[in-house]
């Protein structure tokens, strides 16, 4: 350890952990030691699962950030995150105790990035490229666009109904990136997310992967949360 947290990366559904590839280089460059790792997708308990086997590998305190769906998984650590210094949300669900993705998303209109899924028959729900170029990754070049499609990560559908528990931004300090041109989680919703688990919040002028267009000021986020944290005790929340 040289005195920093270490920091585990957590993708959401339809990525897969090359969409940190920006953010990764920038905090490596910066001497972090940087985790992130592929996640099932085939239920929030399973993923939770993976979660905790990369922080069991990790030596000392870390900071997990999650992108989108990323948010449920590391949210649904709830109390029990012994080495976990702090909780960084790109553009991410944070839930609270006895919501779920279907209840959130059934309030309004669906987003533009989500309008168009399809459902394999295995219960496996994907998105169609012309909806991940136009709107999920909107402000992305399409060439790239294309190539994260293609490595897209399906998620179980059931997902989508578990409920969450008591969720660990409660007991953690947390920072906040808000996506102001986000088609597939409502900025407003993000901003919502953020007021009620007190989060240190910036808005960037992104699509809903900030992390690949906008890879300075995530990892600038990242960089600030690790630096609040730097030098505390595993388990110290400081809250």
């Amino acid at each position: 350890m040289n005195g920093r947290p270490n920091i585990v990366l957590v993708h959401g559904a339809w990525a897969d952990g090359s969409c940190w590839s920006g953010v990764i280089e920038r905090l490596q460059a910066d001497g972090y030691h940087v985790t992130a790792p592929q996640f099932p997708m085939t239920s929030t308990a399973d993923d939770v699962a993976r979660l905790r086997q990369v922080l069991n590998l990790q030596d000392g305190p870390t900071i997990v950030v999650g992108h989108s769906y990323g948010g449920q998984i590391m949210t649904a650590l709830g109390t029990d995150a012994p080495n976990v210094a702090g909780l960084v949300y790109i553009a991410a669900f944070g839930l609270d105790n006895g919501e779920s993705l279907a209840d959130l998303l059934s309030q309004g209109p669906t987003p533009p990035a989500l309008a168009h899924l399809f459902t394999d028959k295995q219960g496996f729900m994907w998105q169609p490229q012309d909806d991940f170029v136009q709107h999920f990754a909107a402000d992305v070049d399409p060439v790239r666009a294309k190539v994260m499609h293609c490595v897209q990560q399906p998620i179980a559908g059931s997902a989508f109904n578990d409920a969450m528990g008591v969720p660990a931004w409660k007991s953690l300090p947390s920072w906040y990136l808000v996506a102001t041109q986000d088609q597939a989680i409502p900025p407003d919703a993000q901003r919502m997310f953020a007021s009620r688990m007190g989060a240190t919040t910036i808005e960037v002028p992104a699509s809903h992967v900030p992390m690949v267009s906008q890879p300075d000021e995530a990892a600038q986020l990242i960089k600030a949360a690790a630096e609040t944290r730097t030098a505390m005790p595993a388990g110290h929340t400081g809250r």
